[in-house]
């Protein structure tokens, strides 16, 4: 059996998630806020020992016409890093427009939870919705990989 992490690793935050066991459902499950490197291992740390992860799914933010742009690798590189501290293979889903995509489904199921104003803030000052906002984009981000395995999940439990 293998376990995966999705992660949506940004400047500031990264968003966490794990699935059921089945392999079939990604759920977000935490976000951690990123000073540096190292404040960011223990965490981590813990939950792959909690979890018994065996590999880590990260989103990579190709530009648009998908290229690898500088954030994407700037992903690359923190990932590697990542990879090779924590001793796990690293995969990388395709993560254009996540992060918009996990702010409409909470938007959908809560329409004040996410207001035109919250968005505008989102961008300037941190809140605890962006929070919630990166672990969604980690939800999507893992549920894709585990979707793109749909004979794996069901002879094979990934999570």
């Amino acid at each position: 059996m293998v376990s995966a992490l999705g992660l949506d690793l940004g400047a500031k935050r990264i968003g966490v998630a794990g699935c059921d066991r089945t392999g079939l459902i990604a759920t977000g499950l935490t976000t951690l806020h990123r000073t540096s490197f190292d404040s960011i291992l223990v965490p981590l740390r813990q939950l792959i020992n909690e979890r018994s992860v065996d590999i880590l799914v990260v989103g990579l933010p190709y530009t648009m016409d998908g290229q690898i742009g500088t954030q994407a690798k700037k992903i690359q590189k923190l990932a590697r890093r990542l990879s090779v501290t924590l001793d796990l293979p690293v995969e990388f889903v395709d993560e254009r427009l996540t992060s918009f995509a996990a702010e409409q489904l909470l938007q959908a199921a809560d329409p004040a939870a996410i207001s035109k104003s919250d968005r505008h803030r989102r961008r300037h000052q941190p809140n605890n919705k962006s929070g919630i906002i990166d672990r969604k984009a980690a939800a999507i981000i893992l549920q894709q990989w585990l979707d793109d395995r749909p004979t794996l999940a069901a002879s094979n439990p990934l999570c």
